[in-house]
């Protein structure tokens, strides 16, 4: 193998393929942590609603996750180098649509789908590409310090969103990507592409078995608050007596496990799958790649959560909810990066457990503390258990993954992983904004139904109206459209009340339910291994 940036050029050429592609990982994990911070102004700017906006969120990761494999399979077809400068290019357009968008529309166009698409050619090229630039040696210092750039995204995403949101505008957030997407591309040249030994088989059905099966279950429960989960709303699709909601997911299912039929089939007659059914039967790395996706669907509920309540509920300006969100990523980088330095022989099934703990604890605290009369200071102690949690997984599962298969295979095993947290974040996002609707619109329904100071008319009128959905809208917001309704003034304060009442309800519920899953990740963290795992070799 040449390793070109090792030995032609020196180490400051070195230093410079480490820097372009930890900007390129930085840069996919920075867009959902700015977004979520800006969430009320984004949906303003846009005309649409928080749930819009959950929707694009989802749509992003979505996006990658349906095609993060195919999206390495190309890599291997034209070259890494060529790959990762081609999703460089997508990324870019969508970067540039996004910071134009007038509407929802154009910015799910150019964010979750332009963006997504280019992240999905980025991230399985930046593996192979540590790889071709590096020596057996320096990799994994390399590998650690490209994955610390994702992590300081996540921890500065919040305040960088903030400053723009609250001084300029989040637009500018994406068109300053757009000028960092230049920079990687010149500085690209350095870069050495990964040598290919073969050229990969893209298997065509498959893509679209996965891709399809995973796109209509999330679709499912995006459409869940709006449906209904099981009984269909009034005015709802239905088939059977039940909600399209049902009929999606167990269709999602089915083109999943057929999915996996087809690879089985494929390996069977000594042709290429798009995954090795051979990963399904390895325990170590099917127990990361389970607590990988238990930890973004956690993750990322949370950073859809909080945000709203210090933004929404709460009304903060978007850079005083990114200082509210720092104790998160404090404890995350120094957990992420001590762990691995001061504790190298430490089990990794321990930690893991820890994290999963911590990230559990986290979600009960915020839960506990949430109430109508609850200022912003009481997310400080459970974000500081969320970032310690996240930083303890990811200072363990990414060579818990990759150590778990001969070496060869680690690029394979980079898309998978890759589209198993795309996937975790993508259903954490729908699962909590899904979950919030529901029990925000039950609330409010409700407690204008309790309330004596609302005539008996508009009880009926809301029950109907409302049942569909109520927005999550902050007091400013509903006064407003209460003013404008020309609403009586002790019905008015009863609807804003109400409104009070049904957001806490709301956010405790989609906390439960991320507690709830953290609950359940426990009991596969026996698959992780209990002494730090070794790179193998074939041969």
């Amino acid at each position: 193998m040449t390793v070109a940036a090792d030995t032609s050029d020196g180490m400051p050429a070195t230093r410079i393929v480490l820097i372009t592609l930890a900007a390129g990982q930085f840069l996919m994990a920075l867009d959902s942590s700015v977004m979520n911070v800006s969430i009320a102004s984004v949906a303003a700017d846009v005309g649409t609603t928080v749930t819009g906006i959950q929707g694009a969120i989802t749509a992003y990761t979505l996006v990658m996750a349906m095609f993060m494999i195919c999206g390495g399979k190309v890599g291997g077809l034209v070259g890494r180098k060529r790959a990762f400068m081609a999703g460089c290019v997508v990324y870019g357009c969508g970067s540039l649509t996004t910071a134009l968008a007038p509407n929802l529309t154009v910015l799910m166009v150019g964010w979750s789908f332009l963006e997504g698409i280019g992240a999905a050619l980025i991230l399985p090229a930046i593996v192979s590409l540590v790889a071709g630039n590096f020596t057996v040696e320096r990799r994994p210092a390399a590998y650690g310090i490209v994955t610390a750039a994702g992590a300081v995204a996540i921890a500065l995403g919040p305040i960088i969103g903030g400053i723009a949101t609250t001084y300029f505008s989040w637009r500018w957030v994406f068109a300053g990507e757009v000028v960092v997407v230049v920079g990687i591309l010149l500085f690209t040249r350095r870069i050495a592409d990964a040598p290919l030994d073969r050229r990969p088989h893209i298997d065509i059905p498959g893509a679209l078995l996965s891709g399809l099966g995973v796109g209509i279950f999330v679709f499912g429960v995006l459409r869940s608050a709006e449906w209904g989960w099981f009984v269909p709303k009034a005015g709802t699709p239905s088939m059977l007596g039940l909600s399209l909601v049902v009929w999606s997911m167990l269709a999602g299912l089915f083109l999943v496990w057929l999915f996996f039929r087809w690879e089985v089939r494929l390996s069977d007659h000594g042709k290429e799958p798009l995954i090795d059914p051979e990963f399904l039967k390895n325990r170590q790395l099917t127990g990361g790649l389970t607590m990988f996706f238990f930890q973004y669907l956690v993750q990322m509920g949370v950073f859809f959560i909080v945000p709203l309540y210090l933004s929404v509920a709460l009304g903060l300006p978007a850079i005083d909810t990114g200082v509210r969100i720092l104790p998160l990523s404090l404890t995350l980088l120094a957990a992420a990066t001590a762990i691995p330095r001061f504790l190298p022989h430490a089990s990794p099934r321990r930690v893991v457990r820890q994290g999963i703990f911590a990230l559990l604890m986290g979600a009960i605290v915020l839960l506990g503390a949430l109430d109508t009369e609850s200022g912003a200071e009481i997310v400080t102690i459970p974000l500081l258990f969320i970032g310690y949690g996240m930083g303890a997984l990811a200072s363990q599962l990414g060579s818990v993954t990759v150590s778990a298969v001969p070496d060869e295979q680690s690029a394979d095993v980079g898309g998978v992983q890759n589209t198993v947290t795309n996937l975790g974040a993508s259903i954490g996002t729908a699962l909590a904004g899904s979950i919030l609707i529901a029990a925000l619109t039950s609330s409010f329904v409700a407690n204008i139904e309790r309330s004596p100071a609302i005539p008996a008319e508009i009880k009926a009128r809301a029950s109907i109206e409302l049942s569909g959905g109520v927005p999550f809208l902050s007091d400013a917001q509903l006064k407003k459209q209460l003013d404008e309704s020309g609403a009586h003034t002790d019905a008015a304060q009863a609807a804003l009340d109400a409104n009070a009442d049904a957001r806490v309800d709301a956010l405790r519920a989609a906390l439960a339910i991320l507690a709830l899953a953290g609950l359940i990740a426990l009991f596969f963290t026996h698959r992780i291994p209990a002494t730090q795992p070794r790179s193998r070799r074939k041969g």
